[in-house]
């Protein structure tokens, strides 16, 4: 099951207390569902919550039943209502006449009410939205093939402090997030507390390797680092052995070149704790460049 799906089986365990509540989640379904005309109202999903929640939502709200009811089985399930009485009732229950609707729009009255109006924002999601595997990439969408209910979505969602962004896609309005902190908040308002939380688990998990990843390379190149000059180091000294130069080092220095050649793997503060007595950093590296100096004369 998808991270979509899961989040919509969350959603669907919702009670149907409130008719008011029930019929808001009926008017996001509708205006975000694949048809709601004159002539045909049409649902089709794939979720088996959604299409099991469906009947009782619409009877809970209109006390009306689908006309037609979809085969039991996976895949895609339609439900869709075609008589004229049950239409009437579905397009005045929202204030207006479909011989006299040019375009939909929200009827805001409807969701006037706080609860109604998350009620709302979850039909739309179940109708008409979905949301990306967080392990993926982050991104919630809700879909309306009517552009007018598009933008007064993203009015309602300001309303109750949310910022999405819009757009337009083949002819369907858009409504969409790209941010983890904003989807976190939506799922959680909306009723989908878990869904939510395995979004900041898969975040923080992926703030976590790519932080381990991020100081593995970081210690890989450091790694490189310290092996180039070892061995820029142990060039020179082999430079200075060659001209005999070794010998009249001083001590210190002597010293180094003795670390140096031991242990050709070992890093500066390694080495620093192997002289007598330990030195610091800034001093065997001072004294590792003088060597060099003295084998490029």
């Amino acid at each position: 099951m998808s991270f979509s799906s899961r989040a919509k089986s969350e959603l669907c365990r919702a009670g149907l207390n409130r008719r008011c509540c029930a019929r808001a989640e009926a008017y996001g379904v509708l205006l975000y569902c694949n048809q709601f005309t004159a002539r045909q109202v049409r649902i089709v999903t794939e979720s088996q919550d959604f299409a099991a929640r469906l009947p009782g939502l619409f009877q809970k709200a209109f006390r009306l039943e689908f006309d037609r009811l979809p085969e039991t089985g996976a895949g895609k399930r339609a439900f869709s209502i075609t008589e004229p009485d049950k239409l009437c009732a579905l397009w005045g229950a929202f204030g207006c006449a479909p011989e006299e609707t040019l375009a939909h729009h929200i009827n805001f009255a409807v969701v006037e009410e706080d609860h109604c109006r998350t009620a709302f924002f979850r039909g739309a999601f179940l109708a008409g939205g979905s949301v990306t595997d967080p392990a993926k990439r982050y991104h919630l969408e809700l879909s309306t093939p009517h552009l007018s209910v598009g933008r007064e979505l993203r009015t309602l969602l300001l309303e109750a402090g949310f910022s999405p962004k819009e757009t337009q896609r083949k002819g369907v309005g858009v409504t969409y997030f790209k941010q983890s902190e904003a989807i976190e908040d939506f799922l959680t308002a909306l009723g989908a507390p878990l869904a939510a939380m395995e979004l900041m688990n898969a975040k923080a998990e992926k703030d976590l390797r790519g932080s381990v990843n991020r100081r593995v390379n970081c210690d890989a190149a450091n790694l490189d680092k310290a092996v180039d000059a070892a061995q820029e180091q142990m060039e020179a000294i082999y430079r200075l052995e060659a001209r005999g130069l070794l010998e009249d080092l001083p001590d210190k220095l002597k010293e180094a070149v003795d670390l140096r050649m031991a242990h050709p793997e070992m890093t500066l503060s390694q080495l620093c704790r192997l002289c007598d007595p330990p030195v610091t950093k800034s001093a065997l590296n001072y004294r590792l460049r003088r060597l060099m100096a003295l084998a490029g004369q």
